[in-house]
């Protein structure tokens, strides 16, 4: 490749490659048993809140506290739930009407009689590496 080629295509990625990238740490808390996953969903938008996250992480469950390391978020606006999923089939269970079967808990908001919150309602800002505690009721 000559030299005007690499020139070009380290100035077409360099925008990409200068975007801060983050770690977000979630803690969660009142894990009730060590039995199943517990699955972290991270959403970007109100539009994807609970059905297209940016990205979603399973780890083993630990009974009293499970903590998840999501690495690669930019800057930006977020909103978590978390789940435990005791039977780690790695869907939420929820009965004839929609309501969780399992333990279902979000980021700075929680379930409200008739649904979840709503995304302005879990969101926060991450502009560094993030670390939030999320318990279950």
């Amino acid at each position: 490749m000559n030299n005007m080629k690499k020139i070009v295509l380290l100035m077409t990625l360099l925008p990409f490659s200068i975007v801060a990238q983050h770690t977000l740490t979630v803690n969660v808390k009142g894990v009730k048993s060590s039995e199943g996953l517990v699955g972290v969903g991270v959403y970007n938008t109100e539009d994807a809140f609970l059905k297209d996250e940016v990205t979603g992480v399973f780890s083993a469950a630990i009974e009293g506290a499970t903590t998840i390391t999501i690495s690669d978020l930019p800057e930006g606006t977020y909103a978590v739930s978390v789940f435990h999923d005791k039977n780690s089939n790695k869907e939420l269970d929820t009965n004839f009407i929609g309501i969780p079967k399992e333990p279902v808990a979000f980021s700075k908001a929680k379930m409200k009689t008739f649904g979840p919150p709503s995304f302005e309602e879990c969101a926060f800002t991450m502009t560094s590496d993030f670390e939030i505690t999320i318990p279950f009721k």
